[in-house]
């Protein structure tokens, strides 16, 4: 169940990713965070109600809740037009908690490509708190790129390969050091190129005026 709710929060991502570059209307985007927001907050509720107190089932669906709360944040806050600031705040709290759940992946779950993509999170959802919270607009190019590439990378294919069982498939170890290496590579290089545009005459870092977008 979780890992279906997983593959939506992909589409979700890479939507906002899109918003955030200008190509998509925000309004437009706030329904679709609205319906993934219900579908990540009403999972883990199922999860925890039929978990009869696993701790490990009550774990992983307490994280859910972060994403949950973020889309809907994000989507009444779009529609409502809404000012960004509580929404950034917020994302500074999912990542720091993000850190705690990767640190949960590595040591207790023994999860390592999960480890790693909660990593992923953490980053991104400390963009959106520069972004959102402390209004860095010269970090929305930027943060769009890496919110469409992370909802491929971190959520639509790892449930895709989860459901049809093939994620299993990996040495869990060599796929934990490749998402590593991607994240650094793909997200460092993308910094290097947004920031040469950012220094061209014109350049602002922003797209299609969309300041205001979320993720």
């Amino acid at each position: 169940m979780a890992t279906v709710g997983l593959l939506y929060v992909g589409a979700v991502l890479f939507i906002n990713g899109m918003m955030l570059l200008g190509k998509i209307d925000a309004r437009a985007a706030a329904i679709f965070n609205l319906f993934v927001g219900a579908m990540q907050v009403v999972i883990p509720t199922v999860l925890i109600i039929t978990a009869n107190n696993r701790a490990d089932v009550i774990l992983g669906a307490s994280g859910l809740f972060l994403f949950g709360f973020t889309y809907l944040y994000v989507g009444i806050g779009l529609l409502g037009g809404f000012d960004t600031t509580g929404v950034g705040y917020f994302s500074l709290f999912v990542a720091i908690m993000a850190l705690g759940f990767s640190y949960a992946n590595f040591r207790i779950a023994n999860d390592k490509p999960f480890g790693v993509i909660w990593l992923y999170w953490a980053f991104l959802w400390l963009l959106f708190f520069l972004l959102l919270g402390l209004k860095r607009e010269h970090l929305t190019v930027y943060t769009g790129w890496v919110t469409a590439i992370q909802g491929w990378v971190t959520a639509a294919i790892p449930a895709f390969l989860l459901l049809t069982g093939y994620w299993q498939n990996w040495n869990q170890n060599l796929l934990a050091i490749l998402l590593a290496v991607f994240g650094v590579v793909v997200f460092g290089g993308l910094w290097v190129l947004t920031r040469r545009q950012r220094a061209l005459p014109g350049g602002t870092g922003r797209a299609g005026g969309e300041t205001a977008a979320a993720h």
